[in-house]
């Protein structure tokens, strides 16, 4: 029996939550030329009804709050939109040394990327690693 892999069906779905329009245009231009689909949202409450609609793989937030509300905020989106814990939320923050990437509990991560380039390695790295989790293999194999 074939396994039929999702990305022969689709690209992967980044929700990039970014509340300066320009900015949240520039990311999703540079993820779409990398064979992404995005969507957008300016805030925690949009994030939650689109992430509730779309089924994101990824999500992508920029965060300017404290460093301490990132657990509880990954926490409210995850619960609000019921998205699961395999789907990995990314917080590009500027607090962090530059080039910096954390991983904090329940697949949430903290990442300074020095330049855009590490981003998308970083976000490729994390969707290529959720691709081969058994869970979604499992997915798959139910088509």
């Amino acid at each position: 029996m074939k396994v039929i892999d999702v990305k022969e069906l689709r690209a992967d779905l980044i929700l990039v939550v970014e509340d300066i329009h320009e900015t949240s245009d520039g990311i999703k231009s540079l993820l779409n030329a990398d064979g992404y689909r995005v969507a957008l949202a300016t805030n925690e409450l949009d994030a939650i009804e689109s992430a509730k609609l779309r089924r994101p793989d990824l999500i992508l937030v920029t965060w300017t709050g404290l460093a301490g509300e990132i657990p509880a905020t990954a926490r409210r989106i995850r619960e609000g939109a019921a998205v699961a814990e395999e789907i990995p939320v990314v917080f590009w923050v500027e607090d962090l040394d530059e080039g910096a990437e954390i991983a904090l509990a329940g697949n949430v991560y903290v990442t300074r990327p020095d330049c855009f380039n590490q981003l998308r390695g970083f976000l490729a790295r994390l969707l290529e690693k959720r691709s081969k989790s058994p869970e979604l293999i499992t997915k798959r194999m139910n088509l």
